[in-house]
């Protein structure tokens, strides 16, 4: 848009360098504590290693995704377009504090869980997926994200909501999770419904459901030969969604 100035100006033209334009659309970054990184055994007895994504794998894994968008079952196509939006969105540092967890089989990718943050209070659940079948590699990925927000960043409220029946029914009906008013409150994906759950259900219920659906709890002494083993990222060589 251009409009005649109301008054004498001495310079007609301005140039800006784009380094002085990035901090107005890269908002300033909250202090996240980091996620540890920690390990649990799965059902079926293989180790999954839960680290946070480094910020060079995102190529690798945006490329991965992109064959998730051309699965047409169980919504794996919005499921796929969106968490490659949000895994771009991290990449080109254009999403609000996101953290990126991947989970890791002897350095195969196995788990995906994201999020960001509102703010201090609020944290904002974004997808979670499992990349191999067994061992309710799901579940577990979205007990250590809500672990992350609960337990390490000190959130009062998880803001969730559901693109498919399975994820519903596993977190939304299995944690009876109460949702906001519609359409007052709106989730960000979408505009769907905003389910919930505060700091102190999460402690009183919800924390000891997801153990029991994950069969096992996260351990943080992770021995060195883990973290070695699971340094270098490698997708999948199918999509097995």
């Amino acid at each position: 848009m251009r409009l005649e100035p109301p008054e004498k100006v001495s310079r007609e033209q301005i140039t800006l360098d784009v380094r002085e334009i990035e901090p107005l659309l890269q908002a300033p970054a909250m202090d996240l504590k980091p996620w540890p990184g920690a390990m649990i055994t799965l059902k079926d007895g293989r180790t999954l290693y839960i680290r946070e994504a480094k910020m060079e794998e995102a190529p690798m894994m945006l490329d991965y995704v992109g064959q998730v968008m051309k699965v047409e079952h169980d919504f794996y196509d919005i499921v796929g377009a969106r968490v490659y939006a949000e895994i771009l969105g991290w990449y080109r540092k254009r999403l609000k504090d996101p953290y990126t967890l991947v989970g890791l089989i002897d350095g195969v990718w196995a788990g995906f869980a994201n999020g960001r943050l509102k703010n201090e209070d609020i944290n904002i659940s974004l997808h979670t997926m499992a990349l191999m079948r067994g061992g309710r590699i799901g579940a577990v990925m979205y007990y250590a994200k809500a672990y992350y927000g609960f337990e390490i960043l000190g959130n009062q409220e998880w803001w969730a909501t559901y693109e498919s029946y399975n994820g519903w029914w596993r977190w939304g009906i299995g944690m009876a999770q109460p949702s906001y008013p519609w359409p007052e409150y709106q989730h960000e994906l979408g505009g769907a419904r905003v389910y919930y759950i505060t700091k102190k259900y999460w402690d009183a219920v919800v924390k000891d459901y997801a153990r029991q659906i994950v069969g096992a709890d996260l351990a943080f002494d992770v021995p060195d030969e883990v973290v070695k083993a699971n340094e270098v990222l490698r997708v999948p060589d199918e999509v097995l969604v």
